[in-house]
This record gives structure tokens, C-alpha cells and sequence, in this order.
């Protein structure tokens, strides 16, 4: 038989495959970190059946799925099989029912040794993400990176990854950079559960080291919300001051937003028209000519100077208020100055 056990449980079985059995939809939407989408029912035969139990009632629908489902059987277990070599399969749905317990159940008829099952499913999964986002006394100290806009905050985290140092990149899992220009080149954000999700995968895991590294946020990442519990983090933090020369500063800007093979221009003037009751209708026409062309030196520069360093107002020189103040002019030292620093602390 296979067995049911709590999403707690599933946390604690090492070596595992976990296998979301729901519609390519829900998946979508967010699912338990790791888990890959096997659906018992697609997007449309899910419909399908739903629409039967509304109208015909339970036992019609259930015989629709089975009908639906048993052509294909031996064909997702023969997916399982590839993938599972000799870790535990784990099984799940939207809250434990039917769809878990008929392939759960399908495997064991099959002879695998340890089939398990996550009682309540996803929404199991959900009550406790929410749960650990209202935690208080988390073992856990943040170190944030604070720093005017193109010092290299979003590299240095890439790096200090590299190093084995537990770095939640809110942008990174936002996929959004924060500003009117935050989503230039980047695909489309997640919805607010997978964004969370993320977030308590990486805080669980950096508790083993009672640290991570993060980069100072606003509570908004285009239309995701970051957690209170990730803003006390930055708020209580270890504050580092990461800054640069406006030229440095400028050359990184031009490269993370001009590199795509159109140069993301349409893209670019579309962020910088929504700024015509900041900058002027006029600047904005002047802009998006010289993108059009482009020429991103004095746009790329006047935004700098006159548009977000204002607005964050971050020193761009070492300054008190500061645990440690580093130059991002020599990259790699900035580098290994943080990490020496994170080595040092309590």
C-alpha cells in the first residue's frame, strides 16, 4: 500500500520525486518546489469533468475520468519510471483526493517498493507557506545590499551564490527589477503563491547557516507583494553600501538593458513614455528618438543622475550608517570583500 504523510514529512525524505498530478493549469499557477507536472487530467478534460459532477453529480464524473485517464496510465508511470530511478515517489493533487490516491494507488498495483501520498495535497503545501511567512524568531540574520541603481547589486548576489552563500534574489524570483523599467527583457513575473513559494524554499535552506544575503526592496516588485516577514529581514539587517562611478554605473545599465538582439527598444520607450508626467513629454520624445537610434549614453545618464538617484538617495561614496561600505570599481575584490565580511560575523 502507499502511504499518506505530511508535507512536514515530505521535507524530511532526502532523495525523492515529487510528482504534481494536477492540470498543466494549476501547475502553472504554482506548485511544491522541485515537482514535476505529470497530469492525471489535462486542462480540458478537466473541464470536462468538472462540468459532468455539476450537472450529472459524483459518480458519472468519476466514471468520465477513469474513462479519460486509463488509456494513458501506463504511459505517465512509464514517465515516473524514467525519472525515478531509486528515489521515492511522492504524489500529490489539489488537495489530496481522487487524482492522487487513483495513481498512487495505480503505482503500487505496478510493485514499487515506496509510493507516498501528501495528505491535503497542494493546499497542504499552501497553509504551510503561509504559515512560515508569519513565523516570528526565525533563526536567521539578513545581510542587505543597499546602493544606487546600477552599482551591481543584482551581480554581486550571483556571485556571492557561486561562493555558497544563501542569497534570496527577490528580483530574480519576481522576475522584475523594481522600476517603471523593471521587466525590459525579462519574461513574464509568477503569480504571488510561486513567488512565496520561492521564498520560503530559499529561507528554509539558508537557516542551516543562519544567514542570508538580500537586496534592499520595497514592499512591490511590479504586481507581487513581498512578504512582511522578508521586510522586517531587510529592515534588521546587517546594511552594506555597495556604490560606483555614475560612468561604471551607466555601463552596466546599458548592458543588462540593451542586450537583446532588437536592443529591447520598443520595450524601452514603452517604460520611458510612462514617465512623460515626471520627465516632460518633450524629454520623453527626445529619449525615445535617441533609443530609436541607439543612443542610450545621455539618456541612460540623465536617468541616473536626475531620475533615480534621487529617488533612492543612496550615498555613492563610503559613508557612516553603514556595517560596510564597498567600491564596485573592482568587482571581484567587492566580491571577496563582502564574503570575507559575511565570514566574519556572529
Amino acid at each position: 500500500m502507499y502511504r499518506d504523510i505530511t508535507i512536514e514529512e515530505v521535507f524530511e525524505l532526502g532523495e525523492i520525486i515529487l510528482v504534481d498530478v494536477r492540470s498543466e493549469k494549476e501547475y502553472s499557477e504554482d506548485t511544491i518546489p522541485g515537482a514535476i507536472n505529470i497530469p492525471l487530467l489535462n486542462n480540458e478534460e478537466r473541464a470536462s469533468v468538472g462540468t459532468v459532477y455539476r450537472k450529472e453529480g459524483p459518480e458519472p464524473a468519476k466514471r468520465l475520468g477513469l474513462d479519460l485517464v486509463s488509456p494513458k496510465l501506463d504511459g505517465k508511470v512509464a514517465v515516473i519510471d524514467e525519472l525515478a530511478h531509486d528515489k521515492k515517489v511522492v504524489i500529490f493533487c489539489w488537495r489530496g483526493g481522487l487524482r492522487s490516491e487513483f495513481i498512487a494507488s495505480y503505482l503500487d498495483s505496478k510493485g514499487y517498493p515506496v509510493v507516498y501520498r501528501i495528505t491535503g495535497g497542494y493546499k497542504a503545501y499552501r497553509r504551510y507557506v503561509n504559515e512560515y511567512l508569519k513565523q516570528h524568531g526565525l533563526p536567521l540574520k539578513a545581510v542587505v545590499l543597499h546602493g544606487l541603481t546600477g552599482v551591481g547589486k543584482t551581480d554581486l548576489l550571483v556571485r556571492l551564490k557561486q561562493k555558497g552563500i544563501p542569497v534570496l534574489d527577490l528580483e530574480g524570483l519576481a522576475r522584475h527589477r523594481g522600476s517603471v523599467y523593471g521587466k525590459v527583457g525579462l519574461p513574464p513575473s509568477p503569480a504571488q503563491k510561486a513567488f512565496e513559494s520561492g521564498i520560503v524554499q530559499l529561507l528554509r535552506s539558508a537557516c542551516r547557516k543562519g544567514l542570508f544575503v538580500v537586496e534592499c526592496e520595497s514592499r512591490r516588485l511590479g504586481n507581487l507583494l513581498v512578504p512582511p516577514m522578508v521586510m522586517d529581514f531587510i529592515r534588521g539587517g546587517y546594511r552594506v553600501l555597495v556604490y560606483a562611478s555614475l560612468e561604471n554605473r551607466a555601463k552596466r545599465i546599458r548592458e543588462v538593458y540593451t542586450g537583446g538582439s532588437d536592443f529591447y527598444i520598443e520595450e524601452l520607450q514603452k517604460a520611458t513614455s510612462s514617465l512623460a508626467n515626471k520627465l516632460g513629454r518633450a524629454r520623453v520624445e527626445e529619449f525615445n528618438r535617441l533609443i530609436a537610434d541607439n543612443d542610450y549614453g545621455h539618456v541612460i545618464s540623465y536617468m541616473l543622475k536626475y531620475y533615480y538617484d534621487p529617488l533612492y538617495n543612496y550615498p555613492d561614496s563610503t559613508s557612516e550608517g553603514y556595517d560596510l561600505c564597498v567600491d564596485t570599481a573592482d568587482f571581484e575584490k567587492a566580491v571577496d570583500k563582502i564574503h570575507m565580511f559575511i565570514a566574519g560575523l556572529p
